[in-house]
This record gives C-alpha cells, structure tokens and sequence, in this order.
C-alpha cells in the first residue's frame, strides 16, 4: 500500500523525445508568479509565442479543476503562449461549455484545451472550432469527433487500481465476502463509467467474494451522496467498503462512514484529491486515494495546443498515470505535491 504507482502510455524515451520537439516549438520563457486570470509569456524565440488559447475546465468551483488551471497559467508563462482560463460553475452544464467554446470561436484563438463535459455533446462546437482553422486538444474525458489530440489518465486501470486498493484494504480486517458501494457522481459521464468498470474489474480479481450491491449518483453534490451512503448503511449495516469515483463522492463517503461511526470498519477508496478528501485521508474516513495530476493536464494541454497551432504533431494520447495515496505515504515527497498542488480561477 506504501508503493507509488506511476503509468504512462509513452516510454521515457518517446517522453523526452516529446519534450525536445516542444521546447523547440514553443520555447518563449517568462517569469513572474501566478494569476487568476488570462496569463501570458512574454518570452522571445519560439514559434507558438503569442499564439491565444483558451482553456476550459469541467467545473470553476472545483479544487481539481483549478489545479489545471494552474497548470495552463504555469505553461503559458514558461512558453510565452496567451492563455484564457475559462468554466461553467458546475460539471453538469454542458450547455455553459458550449457557449464557452462558441466564445473561443468568436474571439478567433488560435486553439483551445477542454475538459468536456460531455462525451458528445460537445462534439458540433468542437467540429465549428476546427472547421474554422482552431486546433483543440481534449483533456479527461474523450470525445467521440475528431480533435489533435487527448490528454487523460487512463481510467479502467486506474479503477482496477481502486479495486485492488479496497480488496487488500477489506482483506486486512478479514472480509473476503460481502457487499461493496459505489459512490458516483454523474450517471452516463465516460470517465466515471470507466472508473466504475475498472473498479468491478480490480475487484472482481483480487477478491471475488466481495459484490458491488449499491451504484448511487449524486450529481456532485457531497450532501446527497451523504445521504445516500447513510441510506445503504440503514439498509445493510453489513457493508464491507465504499469506492467513491470522484471528489465530492468521496467527501460525502467520509462523511457518511463519520456519521455512522463506521471509519474504523468500512474502508472507503476514492478518486482525486482536494482539502477535504486530504483531511479525510489523515484522519481515516477515507483509506486511500487514487491521485491523478490534472496541473499535468493543464500545462501539456497548453504545450500541445501551441504545438499544434504552429502546424507540429502533438501525441494523439498522453496518460500521465494515477498514483495510490494512503496515510503511510501522504508525506512521501513523490506523492505530497500531488495531494497538495496549486490552484488558480477562471475568468467571470
């Protein structure tokens, strides 16, 4: 449980490869501290320099989506890029991501980074985008047109890495059978199908005897699925653990287990990382956490996007890998500045 796990979809020889054809492409390096608002380099010398790319992120009022924010500020000051940072409030407003491209569209940038919040959605906007000369690089969540390239954790070994993290967890207080909960947040979204698919599949094989008996949705709101992880409970005392698929599910499982006294008895995993889940983690409601790195998400999106834009290649995909975060390892300084990254706020 105290190993790090890290996976990518590129050998380090093809990384650095990568990172050499970038820095020739948009090398352009500017200092200064970070902002809230649209960043920009004022380095000379590569040829994406200037070029205007807008980010946007599933949800402005999430600590996760933030971090990539950061990112994309960070990149766009190391490489000279100008970068706006944009947001619906909440992960369920695909109609507010739409406009937002629409916006991009209309402000004639030179390439965009989107986080859709749809799998299809999105798809016709994005088309409008790249019919009329835009690049666009997706990040998280693939979509089903055409675009220069993807950036996200792949989500099905990240699951079984989920499953495998609550089956040894279960198997250490010596619960091999029983039933299991998923904690979820948007029904249909493909990365959350992709966790919970993974999940099934982790457990399944490290431990068969244990069943998920409960999928709950709670639109991303930690007070719902507190209530639902309280109504389970009620209706089987006996639960042996609880997969959480993102933040706020896991923040509502926390407190759930909390509030049922159950912290020392159900081991709850979850996804991502925010203050909240980090608080969890030290104090035991939640057991571990499955990290990914979205401030990777947002500075390579913005590399590939200026990459792109200037007529270079940039990898159809790039996973960056997720790690294992337990209590035992939450200092480790592998693990620590992925727990604990910065943030930064989209633009109104």
């Amino acid at each position: 449980m105290g190993k790090v796990q890290l996976k990518f979809s590129l050998s380090l020889v093809a990384v650095i490869a990568l990172i050499a054809i970038v820095v020739g492409v948009v090398a352009g390096r500017a200092s200064g501290g970070s902002t809230d608002k649209a960043s920009a380099g004022s380095g000379k010398g590569g040829a994406a320099a200037g070029k205007k790319v807008d980010v946007i992120i599933k949800a402005s009022d999430s600590s996760f989506w933030q971090t990539m924010l950061a990112g994309s500020s960070k990149a766009a000051k190391d490489f000279g890029v100008d970068v706006g940072l944009f947001g619906p409030t909440s992960e369920i407003d695909v109609s507010q991501q739409v406009q937002l491209v629409e916006n991009a569209i209309s402000r004639g940038v030179d390439a965009i980074v989107i986080a859709p919040n749809s799998s299809d959605a999105l798809n016709s906007v994005i088309k409008r985008a790249r019919d009329g000369g835009m690049k666009v690089v997706v990040v998280d969540t693939a979509v089903t047109t055409t675009t220069e390239g993807f950036i996200g954790t792949d989500n099905i070994k990240a699951g079984e890495q989920a499953g495998k993290t609550l089956c040894d967890l279960a198997t250490k207080q010596g619960k091999t059978t029983g039933a299991v909960m998923i904690a979820s947040s948007v029904a249909g979204v493909q990365t959350i199908k992709e966790r919970e698919t993974g999940f099934k599949r982790g457990l399944a094989a490290s431990c068969p005897g244990l069943k998920v008996s409960s999928t709950r949705y709670n639109d991303n709101k930690p007070d719902v699925a507190v209530s639902q992880v309280n109504d389970v409970l009620t209706a089987n005392p006996n639960l042996v653990g609880i997969f959480a698929s993102n933040n706020t599910s896991g923040v509502g499982a926390a407190r759930g287990v909390k509030d049922n006294k159950a912290a020392d008895t159900i081991p709850v995993v979850a996804f991502d990382t925010d203050p909240q889940e980090n608080s969890a983690l030290a104090d035991g409601s939640i057991d571990a956490l499955i990290v990914q790195n979205p401030y990777f998400f947002g500075y390579q999106g913005v590399i590939e996007a200026g990459m792109a834009s200037v007529g270079s290649l940039p990898p159809p995909k790039l996973d960056p890998g997720a790690v294992v975060a337990t209590k035992d390892n939450l200092d480790d300084p592998t693990v620590k500045p992925l727990l604990n990254p910065p943030t930064a706020k989209a633009q109104s």
